[in-house]
């Protein structure tokens, strides 16, 4: 259950909400109670979903960008914008930073990046993330 839980938290914030999800990952890491490749293993996929989905709301932007409970302002999407239009594919490495992490992979769906390349990009930066948490609080 603590496992899906944590893919639930990592899904939802990696989305459009700007909190971050090693506090929660670190604490279940100290803990010592549970497997650490599995809650590597969730934190990323949930993290990475989320940032399918923000590529998905990128992708059908005309229907989204109309609702009023979407959370993207113009300003953060604008400035995601330009790093994706600077940077391509490697600014996606960068989908797990805080408050721009998630408008630069809605950037991605609004210009229609290969969702496959998104997927690898994506994977990476996040996955890398999350191994250097654990190296950094439990291997050190």
């Amino acid at each position: 259950m603590i496992y899906f839980s944590l893919f639930i938290f990592c899904l939802s914030l990696g989305t459009f909400f700007p909190l971050a999800s090693e506090a929660y990952l670190v604490t279940l890491l100290l803990s010592e109670k549970y497997d650490v490749f599995l809650l590597l293993f969730f934190a990323s996929l949930g993290n990475i979903l989320g940032s399918v989905i923000s590529w998905v709301f990128g992708y059908f932007v005309n229907f989204f960008i109309k609702k009023p409970w979407f959370p993207i302002n113009k300003f953060l999407f604008q400035k995601a914008s330009d790093i994706f239009k600077k940077y391509g594919k490697w600014s996606l490495l960068f989908s797990w930073v805080p408050f721009i992490g998630d408008p630069i992979a809605f950037a991605a769906g609004t210009f229609r990046y290969n969702i496959l390349f998104f997927l690898i990009f994506v994977s990476i930066g996040k996955v890398a993330r999350y191994l250097l948490i654990y190296m950094y609080f439990i291997i050190i």
